[in-house]
């Protein structure tokens, strides 16, 4: 996994959805703080968010672990 690049990956969802890295944080109940850290590729979330952040972001777990979004053709059931 390529912290940095999933960090960039949360940013741009997060943009996408326009949320401030505040929005985010408070619907996860944790800090701004942690939102910048993953951001810049400096920690990952905890486990237990991946699920709550994948949903905010309208995101799968898989992409969000590859760092990029997946075609729809290319995801296999």
């Amino acid at each position: 996994m390529d912290q940095e690049k999933i960090g960039q990956f949360i940013s741009k969802c997060r943009k996408n959805k326009n949320m401030t890295q505040m929005q985010l944080a408070e619907k996860l109940g944790i800090t701004d703080k942690a939102i910048s850290k993953w951001e810049r590729g400096k920690s990952m979330p905890d486990p237990s968010l991946f699920m709550p952040l994948c949903s905010l972001l309208d995101i799968t777990l898989n992409e969000l672990l590859l760092g990029e979004y997946i075609p729809d053709d290319k995801i296999k059931e």
